[in-house]
């Protein structure tokens, strides 16, 4: 993501959908200090410091130690319950976003990083130039998802272009397919899903103003 401006402060826990690379998993593992994550990010790695917020898969994580290409995180349980982050193999690719940062283009849509749900995919195929990807849409978050509404997708910021009741279909640019890890996906495998913050907040606004 190339950077406007005069600013480099970090507006910490918010991103774009626009993956800066694609790293590689190192290994996951349990530790004395909990579950940690260690990655290869040849890219990522020489600008980042400790504290830093980095969307991997589009879960927000914060990095614990950062050495040459490597970065490590540290990973809550409940993060691994909610997100795919659990199935990481070792050479396993994962998406790269580092926190948006003032003065930088607002490409995507606003990311918060917070997983929702992860989904299945049913389906990936290719349709002349483009990709169909189509997902199990949880019943739980169902209300969430909107016909032309933003959507990330392992952190990758999308438009949902089919409400088919039980799964959504989004449309991938072949761009978008050679530079993040849906290059690899296939039926079966598990993504994360943030859908719209805007869609939570009047969600909560309508809670609070209903009898």
């Amino acid at each position: 993501m190339s950077i406007l401006g005069v600013s480099s402060t970090k507006i910490e826990g918010v991103f774009t959908g626009l993956i800066e690379e694609v790293g590689r998993v190192l290994w996951i593992r349990m530790s004395d200090r909990g579950t940690q994550l260690q990655l290869t990010a040849p890219k990522l790695a020489p600008q980042t410091a400790v504290g830093d917020s980095i969307a991997v898969n589009g879960c927000c994580l914060t990095v614990s130690t950062h050495r040459d290409e490597q970065i490590t995180f540290d990973v809550l349980e409940e993060t691994l319950e909610r997100t795919n982050l659990k199935q990481l193999r070792r050479d396993g690719p994962v998406n790269l976003e580092r926190a948006l940062t003032a003065g930088a283009p607002m490409g995507g849509h606003f990311v918060q990083g917070h997983i929702d749900c992860s989904a299945r995919v049913i389906s990936f195929e290719r349709t002349k130039e483009d990709y169909r990807l189509e997902l199990d849409l949880p019943a739980d978050f169902a209300h969430y998802a909107a016909y032309k509404g933003s959507v990330a997708i392992n952190g990758i910021s999308l438009t949902i272009a089919e409400l088919l009741g039980k799964s959504f279909a989004v449309w991938i640019i072949p761009h978008t397919k050679r530079h993040t890890n849906i290059d690899k996906i296939a039926a079966g495998d598990l993504v994360n899903i943030e859908f719209d913050i805007l869609a939570k907040y009047v969600e909560r606004m309508l809670a609070r103003d209903t009898p």
